[in-house]
């Protein structure tokens, strides 16, 4: 059965898509840690980030590494946090989460619970930003 994530890759469930290519799609995390965390996803379903090979892997990284300084300027934070947990979806993600304090990227947290409205202004802000 397709995870959530392969849902959205195949336009089954709505997201708010950041960027895209052929392999790798990024979108706003729904339920965030902080404003502007992002979810960066191979497109290829893959449960544990370390199975993936090694080209696959290399390029979700620096997948990821175009989106950090977007998200920066979008949602001013000291740093752009990387967490890569993989128990919540079986399906490869890595977490782009804005850092203003260490605290900010503890998942036992409670966390935010945006619109629909709020998220879309997120990613909008943040693809203006991408070069």
């Amino acid at each position: 059965m397709a995870t959530i994530f392969t849902k959205i890759i195949n336009g089954e469930i709505p997201c708010h898509k950041i960027a895209e290519d052929d392999n790798y799609l990024a979108f706003l995390d729904i339920m965030p840690l902080a404003d502007g965390h992002t979810l960066v996803i191979p497109k290829k379903e893959v449960d544990y980030i370390f199975d993936l090979d090694d080209e696959l892997l290399a390029g979700l990284i620096l997948f990821a590494k175009k989106l950090a300084p977007a998200i920066a300027q979008a949602c001013p934070c000291k740093r752009v946090g990387v967490s890569v947990i993989g128990l919540e979806v079986p399906h490869t993600h890595v977490h782009l989460i804005p850092l203003n304090s260490m605290n900010d990227i503890n998942f036992t947290r409670e966390k935010l619970k945006p619109t629909q409205e709020e998220l879309a202004a997120t990613a909008a802000r943040i693809i203006s930003f991408l070069k």
